[in-house]
């Protein structure tokens, strides 16, 4: 790699961060069961330790998402042991997720419940999960939907809508200065039949109609097999109605695998198209890069600490792209020589260049390394060992 090249990778990764999520440190699994890990966090202190051992070898993370219901289960009075937590172990508050999805009232659906009780209820606890950012001073309130049906005729989908909308258009008053609301869509699971916010179409008209700090978001296991991602971050961008991804891999559908396991080079097609817009437009985008993983198979904090160097590579790759090589031979028609930009970018090994910026940083040169060095994992597991059972559960 050459010194321009080295540069812009390092410029590139100066402006990339990247958000944690607090339930990617629990144990999680499938509707089976689980396979319970000693070390894995069960308190939102826990949590808070393990992102801040994360943001420490890698330098990038200096945010951790959390869950209202799993994280703050007091609301609001929650807020002041999250503020503690966050100073003392040096990362701030993220997005806040509300949890429409897990209360048996949202049997048949929360925004879209045809029981105006339960409906008044989603929206109280949307309001309530924004009045917990305003107090830690978080920006993005980050709302999934599971609503839906699995039979046909069983819910009337145009009046679900309507209710969507008035909802949605609830929840977004409630907003303060600088918040916005992030909509995520996915085609299925679990509902089977129709989901409510089934695509980027739909999450887009609703945050439309929503209000103009409602935006959508993206989550890379949220689609269909070989669906275009790239293409809805483009239309999106387009749009201005990008406001972030939750990242991780997937094979089959919402597998919530580590970020590049599967199909490294999509996750490069979709950096590049946020690259070449910043490109063209002169201006950066306003997007929260966050991660959305729960395997439970891989260690939880090694399995973050694979997302969050794979994610610097690739979006390092991406900043390399030859924006006027690829402008020229796309006006040209030239299909070939335009591929074989972006190829020669992705088949670039920009891992010297990451390592550099990181030394240059007072970071561990190789975060993983770093981690298995420090001991932490094994003074975890013998510490939450002793506080909780070794036995499995299931659904």
């Amino acid at each position: 790699m050459n010194t321009r090249h080295a540069d812009i990778v390092h410029a590139a990764l100066d402006s990339f961060r990247i958000e944690l999520p607090s339930w990617g440190f629990a144990n999680t699994g499938t509707r089976f069961g689980k396979f319970l890990q000693l070390a894995a966090a069960s308190t939102i202190e826990e949590k808070f330790s393990d992102a801040g051992h994360v943001h420490a070898v890698t330098g990038v993370c200096p945010t951790l998402a959390l869950h209202v219901l799993w994280d703050l289960p007091e609301g609001v009075v929650s807020s002041d042991e999250v503020k503690r937590l966050s100073a003392k172990y040096g990362v701030r508050s993220g997005s806040i997720n509300p949890n429409l999805f897990q209360d048996q009232q949202y049997k048949f659906g929360s925004f879209g419940n045809p029981d105006p009780i339960v409906r008044d209820a989603a929206r109280q606890h949307v309001k309530d999960s924004i009045a917990i950012a305003r107090a830690l001073d978080c920006r993005d309130i980050s709302l999934w939907c599971a609503d839906g049906s699995n039979y046909p005729g069983s819910a009337n989908i145009r009046q679900r809508r309507a209710w969507f909308i008035e909802s949605l258009q609830a929840s977004h008053a409630a907003l303060g200065a600088g918040q916005r609301l992030l909509v995520e869509y996915k085609p299925f699971e679990p509902a089977f039949y129709h989901t409510d916010i089934g695509d980027w179409g739909m999450a887009l008209l609703l945050a439309r109609a929503a209000g103009p700090a409602a935006r959508v978001l993206v989550d890379t296991g949220h689609h269909y097999l070989s669906q275009n991602i790239e293409q809805i971050v483009a239309w999106l961008l387009a749009e201005d109605m990008l406001g972030g991804f939750h990242f991780n891999d997937r094979r089959y559908a919402d597998d919530d695998l580590t970020l590049g396991s599967i199909d490294p080079y999509q996750v490069f097609r979709i950096f590049h198209e946020i690259r070449l817009f910043e490109h063209e437009t002169g201006r950066r985008a306003d997007i929260a890069y966050m991660v959305d993983q729960s395997h439970n198979l891989k260690g939880k904090i090694e399995a973050m600490i694979q997302t969050v160097t794979i994610a610097q590579e690739l979006f390092a790759k991406a900043a390399i792209v030859d924006h006027a090589a690829l402008i020229g031979a796309q006006r040209r028609s030239d299909i070939v020589r335009a591929e074989a930009t972006l190829q020669d970018a992705f088949a670039t090994d920009v891992r010297p260049a990451v390592r550099d910026w990181r030394v240059a940083r007072g970071l561990p040169p190789d975060p993983m390394e770093a981690f298995r060095e420090s001991g932490y994992l094994e003074r975890i597991t013998a510490e939450r060992a002793s506080t909780r059972a070794g036995t499995t559960s299931y659904a």
